[in-house]
């Protein structure tokens, strides 16, 4: 199938596809003495794959080992997990930084609101304790 087929199926937009034939995450599918890109049915699962896993937050090297793992016909499955594993964590840390910036922030409103507003130098109002966050 052609490239707007492909982008169809597996709700890529052409150019991320023409970006991952770049990376050499699928094959390049380009047919001798044409300009046209013609998909298999594989090519689609492969992208669907490629997409899915980005959308979960691996990124293009993780895909790529799993894609080299399924290409040696090793089962890439381990791979995926340990990948997951990884992005759960930078999502908790993420999160945790989330909550301590949340928490901060309401702390200099609650300071803030108690001080003047109408300091033109910012010595004695919420841009004062602002510059002073660490």
């Amino acid at each position: 199938m052609l490239i707007h087929e492909t982008a169809h199926q597996t709700g890529l937009p052409a150019r991320r596809i023409r970006y991952y034939e770049s990376l050499g995450l699928i094959r390049p599918a380009r047919q001798p003495g044409g300009n046209y890109r013609r998909f298999s049915h594989a090519d689609v699962e492969r992208l669907r794959f490629i997409g899915g896993a980005r959308r979960a937050g691996l990124s293009l090297d993780e895909v790529a080992a799993v894609l080299r793992h399924r290409d040696k016909g090793v089962a890439p499955c381990g791979e995926v997990l340990a990948a997951i594993d990884r992005q759960i964590g930078s999502v908790e840390g993420a999160l945790e930084d989330l909550r301590r910036l949340r928490a901060r922030l309401h702390r200099l409103r609650r300071e803030g609101a108690a001080l003047p507003r109408d300091d033109v130098l910012g010595e004695r109002c919420i841009c004062s304790l602002v510059k002073t966050l660490a």
